[in-house]
Order: structure tokens, then sequence, then C-alpha cells
């Protein structure tokens, strides 16, 4: 006999919650993820923490392992002040891209939120960072957790090696220049970040044989006299230059760094590109959990299996996260990356059920169909946040969120709305929309484009401006500093106008 909403018994009643509760709870949400939604998943793990422990996770980018740096505690501090001060509150969850996936669930939590938060972390974060194609490519969920035990051992023998003091300015260093120490466009690498670790020795051997350099400017001195194009072009094409991973380029060829401090670097510049597709997905990888524990908690609503008091707490805590401010709201701080991605998959979904004239025209190939579940789970994989912007924001959402278009021309002193949610600036907004989820037209274009090993050794760096927009000073005179430090020698850096 199939089991009905009159006569399936709730899975819980109140607040309080225990590890059968739990346990329960999970294989009914568990049941509706794969025969419902047919996600295709990680294996899981659920994990209770304590307040302190969610604030420990906070302060070490939400792993579960890392190593030591004076930066974490700075976090933990802040975030402890803030949090017992009653100036903010926690996260309700925080999962791990990793084999098998790993959520954290507060303790303080309800039974209801418990619900909701492996629902949203367990399944619907599991899925995306599972499926999509950039998760897929750059990261390595099953070697992670023992890369970072890796890293955490390695600093620390480190400080045993050097000194906990220079071992702090190099990841100083190195964390100020995370955010230029990603490759963009190349091919992912080959080996897993398990196979990193073991090779680690045999990498150090190699690369303090490649600085070897120095010797040779040394037994021959005449050759760095030559200066013309054809040796400027030779040099440039040995070294890959130009090289937009700044981190790389330091850790292969800095005149000043010993064996260990390069694989120091290796290891921020590892993490940096293991949360690059994070930055890239932000509001589909969000948009994705909440429709999923929307989905799924609904259908258990229908069921019987939640109560009307849990369905009201879990609809109370849901609204809060995808609500959008409007514009002249105080909480306003742009779009909100939920609110926009959930509205977006309830939208993909709309048009593929009950599709309008308007629908048909914009979304040919979805409308009407009736297969909402292939189409998600087919964005989810291949698209990412400008792209999927580009391809799936409809007129009606244009509409709803009241979107507009400003042009700010900086010789005038007023801003433009150049485009405003009618038939004709429908496609603009959207592309407008679509390039500012664009991360690497908005990161700074920052280039090495020379250096002369034989040479005075000054390392030229090459900023491109976009839209004539300056670096600021104060933090690109900083972050110089770190990177003359990792360097060794003199460091410039020039300022050109792109197209």
């Amino acid at each position: 006999m199939t089991e009905t909403a009159s006569s399936a018994k709730p899975l819980f009643d109140g607040a309080d919650w225990s590890f059968d509760t739990l346990h329960r709870t999970y294989e009914a949400i568990e049941k509706i993820a794969l025969d419902d939604l047919q996600l295709n998943l990680y294996p899981r793990q659920i994990e209770i923490i304590s307040s302190e422990q969610m604030l420990d996770a906070y302060s070490s980018i939400g792993m579960p392992l890392m190593y030591h740096h004076w930066s974490f505690g700075k976090h933990y501090l802040r975030e402890e002040q803030l949090y017992r001060k009653g100036a903010q509150g926690l996260a309700y969850e925080i999962v791990i891209n990793s084999s098998p996936c790993i959520a954290y669930c507060l303790e303080d939590n309800s039974m209801a939120l418990q619900a909701l938060v492996i629902a949203h972390a367990a399944f619907g974060h599991n899925h995306f960072f599972k499926n999509n194609h950039l998760f897929r490519q750059w990261t390595d969920p099953e070697g992670i957790i023992d890369y970072l035990d890796y890293a955490r051992n390695y600093v620390a023998g480190c400080e045993e090696r050097f000194g906990a003091e220079e071992v702090e300015h190099i990841l100083d260093a190195a964390h100020a220049l995370m955010s230029c120490g990603i490759f963009r466009y190349r091919r992912p690498p080959s080996l897993s970040l398990q196979q990193e670790s073991r090779r680690s020795q045999e990498r150090q051997q190699q690369q303090e044989h490649s600085a070897n350099y120095l010797w040779d400017s040394l037994l021959h001195p005449s050759r760095s006299a030559s200066r013309d194009d054809r040796e400027a072009r030779k040099r440039k094409q040995k070294l890959g230059l130009p090289e937009e991973n700044l981190l790389y380029f330091l850790e292969r060829y800095s005149p000043v760094l010993k064996t260990g401090q390069r694989e120091l670097l290796r290891i921020v510049r590892n993490l940096a590109q293991y949360f690059y597709p994070q930055r890239q997905t932000k509001m589909m990888n969000e948009g994705c959990a909440c429709f999923v524990h929307f989905h799924i908690l609904n259908e258990m609503h229908k069921k019987g299996q939640l109560t009307d008091g849990a369905m009201l707490e879990i609809l109370h805590s849901h609204t809060n996260v995808i609500t959008q401010p409007d514009y002249d709201d105080p909480r306003f701080s742009g779009i909100n990356p939920y609110a926009l991605g959930f509205a977006m998959m309830q939208d993909i979904r709309r048009i593929c059920t009950k599709p309008t004239k308007e629908d048909h025209v914009w979304f040919p190939a979805i409308a009407g169909t009736g297969d909402w579940r292939n189409v998600l789970k087919d964005a989810w994989a291949n698209y990412r946040d400008e792209s999927f912007i580009q391809q799936f924001l409809s007129p009606a959402l244009i509409r709803r969120f009241k979107m507009f278009a400003l042009t700010d021309n900086p010789d005038d002193p007023w801003y433009l709305v150049s485009h405003i949610h009618n038939e004709s600036g429908f496609e603009e907004i959207r592309e407008m929309l679509s390039r500012s989820y664009d991360i690497s037209a908005s990161d700074p274009d920052i280039q090495i484009v020379d250096v002369d090993l034989m040479g005075d050794r000054c390392l030229k760096l090459q900023y491109t401006k976009r839209n004539g927009i300056p670096l600021d000073a104060k933090t690109r005179d900083m972050t110089l500093l770190h990177l003359q430090r990792l360097w060794g020698y003199e460091v410039r850096l020039i300022e050109k106008n792109g197209e």
C-alpha cells in the first residue's frame, strides 16, 4: 500500500532532535533525491559540530584541515566577537567539496533546520560539486583531504627547519598574491592532489636544479650583455612569458627562494586553484542547493512526513536566505546570488511545464516539454554563472526583479539609465548582467611580461586597464612589496589601457 499524506506519520514533531531522528529524516530526503530528482551524488558524511567548531571552520576557509597561519586566528576572533555580541549569526551549515562530501550541521539547529541543511548541503551542493564541468576538470574531491593533511604537516615541518617567522613571511606574501596564482585558461593538471603530495620530494629536487641559472650567469657573464630583440623573444619563449599565474612563475624562477619555500607557494597556489570554480559558480551552486532543498522538503510535506509547523519554520528560513532587498533598502548590497539562482531554477521549471507565448519565443527548445529535471541537470553540469544567465534569464524574471541597466560615463556627473525591463531592453540587460558575473573580466589583468635572469633580474609586470579603471594605489603598492619579497630583486608594474 502506498503511503499517502493522510496516513503518513511525521518524522518528527518539535524542535529537539536525536541521531535516530536525523537518520530517519536523512533516509526520507535521500529517497526523494535519488528516486524523484535522480541526483548523481558523492557518498555523504554528516557531522554535527558546535558553534566554536563552526567558527573555527569559518576561519580556515571552510576546510576540515588547514595549515597554521596567524590570519586564520584573526578571522576566528573577529567572527567570534561579532557572534557573541549578536551582530551576526552563524551559518546553518558548511559543505566540503570532497568525496565523501562532508556537510557540517550546527548542533544548535532545530530538527526542521537540520532537515533543510541536509537537503541543501549533502544533496544539493553535493550534486553540483560532482557534476559541474568546472569542478570535474579542476578539483580532486578524492584527494583534497589527504592533500590538506600533507600541506599542514609540510608547513609545520618548514617551521621547524626555517623558523616560524620566516614561514609566516612567505605565507603572508603568497596569500596576498593568491588571486594572481590561478591558471584561468590552461588545461587542467594531469596529476591528482594525492599524486602531487607523493611526488613532492622529487619535484623539489627538480626545481632546485632548474634554479641553477644563477650559476650560469657567473660562468657565462657575456650572455647577460645581449639585449637585441631576437634574444628577448627567445628569453620570453623559454620562460613562457607572458605569464598570468604569478605564484607559479615565482615558484619556478625566483632567484632567492629555497626549495622548501617554493613548495609553500605551490601549496597556496593549489588551494587557490581548487577554490576557483566556486567563484565562477556561486549563483548557480547556491541556486541548485536551494532548489533541491525546496523541492525535497515540499515533497516530504505533501507526504505527511513534515508537520505544518516544521514546514513553516523551513519556509521562514528559506525566505530569509532568498530575500532580495530593493536597491534603496539599507540591506541592499547587490543581487543576492541565492535569490537570483533559486528564481532562475524555478523559472526554468515553469517554462518547461507552464510556458507563455513569450517563453515559446525565447526558449523554443525547452518551453512546454515538461522535462524540467533533465533541463536543470544539464544546466547544472554544463554552465557557469555568466553563461547560465545568458542562456536562461527570461524576460519574465527580468520584470519580476525590476532590472534596469546603468551606463556610467566618467566625464559626466550622472548615471544614465540606458535600458529598462521592456521588450527592447531584455537582451541588453541580460548581456550586461552576465558580464558582471564573469570574474575573468572583473579580476585585474596582471601578467609578467619580461625578466632577464642573466641580467639585472628586474621583474616586469603589466596591468591592462578595463574601462579605464586603475588599480587601487594602496593595495597595489602593498601587494608589490610582497611580490618583491618573494622575487628578491626589483619589481616594476606598467599600466596600459585595454582596447
